[in-house]
């Protein structure tokens, strides 16, 4: 994998580790139900055909138009989801300290994030989103019940944390990491909240930065992403801020700001990212399709390329996992193509095991990658 060498060899001079450091995440949360749909049975159980791929879906059911047609979902195993969890539990993997607040139980955690919750000392807003995942050869299909996510906001925050403890659980982040804006419909509003009446106060810290992240702005409204993108940029006057986006929400954001969306090869990825970031004016834009990622800084814009499988045990949460993966290794000061290529190999390591690495078991990854090539 190109890059991986020159990564390797910062990684061994520098060590990916996050001593020191600590991380505060949220505010979604999210019971994910992972499903194969099933195309033809054989026998009971895991005896059948699946659907392999989104188009396959697709036909089935544009197929049943005017008729009807009975899809069985065949059900892998419930785990805990939502951008902020499994961004959370990552860097908890890498080894970053991470405190969580989100919608993980109205009165007490769901059983499914039980672990999840005593690791990160959680503070629990609302009950979780449902999603039901359909994964596929390319791509996921993702249906969410999210009703319980309209409770979260800035009062209800303080009213579960208390404010004093909430503003030391930021004071004491070098990570703030606020993400899964589409489906919080508030989050605008808390942030604006946390803008105003929090950030002028805080004590300064050299290493605070700020992340975040809209997953798949499409059903928002563009005045919505607009405003969205405009309370993110001024938390710049405050920390480092990154802006994390797949292709299709860099897509979206472009043609929000009146800019040119551009194709997914390298050059077009560095500047879409690079286009973005300078209208924001943020420290740090990285648009990550499948296979590849690009970032953009005032300085300068980076491609790297990812090790992409085509078949993957796990997709659902491969992106939380890479925005887990950039944001601890710029913790660490990696130049922007390794803080690429580390991110990358996080993800590639979570979707090959369904497990969240370590950071030395994704610098492994990383060597076996430059053994490969």
């Amino acid at each position: 994998m190109e890059n991986a060498e020159e990564t390797l060899k910062e990684a061994e001079e520098r060590t990916f580790t996050l001593t020191g450091h600590k991380a505060l995440v949220g505010l979604d949360g999210f019971v994910d139900k992972i499903v194969t749909p099933v195309n033809q049975r054989h026998g009971m159980g895991e005896n059948f055909d699946p659907i392999e791929t989104i188009s396959d879906l697709g036909s089935r059911i544009t197929a049943a138009a005017g008729k009807s047609t009975n899809i069985e979902l065949f059900s892998r195993f419930d785990k805990l989801g939502g951008n902020g969890p499994i961004m959370a539990n990552s860097l908890l993997s890498l080894g970053l300290p991470t405190r969580y607040v989100g919608a993980l139980g109205r009165s007490e955690p769901h059983p499914v994030f039980k672990d999840f919750a005593e690791k990160t000392e959680a503070i629990t807003l609302a009950d979780p989103g449902i999603t039901t995942a359909l994964e596929f050869k390319d791509g996921k299909v993702m249906f969410g019940d999210m009703k319980s996510l309209d409770d979260v906001d800035y009062s209800r925050i303080l009213e579960v944390c208390g404010e004093g403890k909430f503003i030391d659980m930021l004071a004491r982040a070098n990570l703030v990491a606020m993400v899964n804006w589409t489906m919080i419909p508030k989050m605008t509003a808390t942030l604006v909240e946390i803008l105003e009446k929090i950030m002028p106060s805080l004590p300064p810290l050299d290493t605070r930065q700020f992340f975040f992240d809209l997953a798949d702005p499409a059903k928002r409204s563009q005045e919505d992403i607009l405003e969205a993108m405009r309370v993110f940029a001024r938390y710049q006057a405050h920390a480092e801020v990154t802006l994390g986006l797949n292709f299709n929400e860099a897509i979206q954001v472009s043609q929000v700001l009146g800019l040119n969306p551009q194709d997914d090869d390298s050059a077009g990825l560095r500047q879409m990212a690079q286009d973005i970031r300078n209208e924001l004016e943020l420290a740090c834009v990285v648009v990550h399709p499948v296979s590849s990622a690009a970032c953009a800084t005032k300085k300068d814009s980076w491609w790297a390329p990812g090790p992409f499988t085509p078949n993957p045990k796990i997709t659902t949460g491969a992106g939380d996992h890479f925005n887990a993966g950039f944001c601890a290794a710029r913790l660490c000061g990696f130049s922007p193509r390794s803080c690429l290529t580390l991110a990358s190999c996080t993800s590639g390591y979570y979707v090959r095991t369904a497990q969240s690495p370590s950071s030395s078991q994704v610098v492994g990854f990383l060597r076996e990658l430059t053994q490969e090539s």
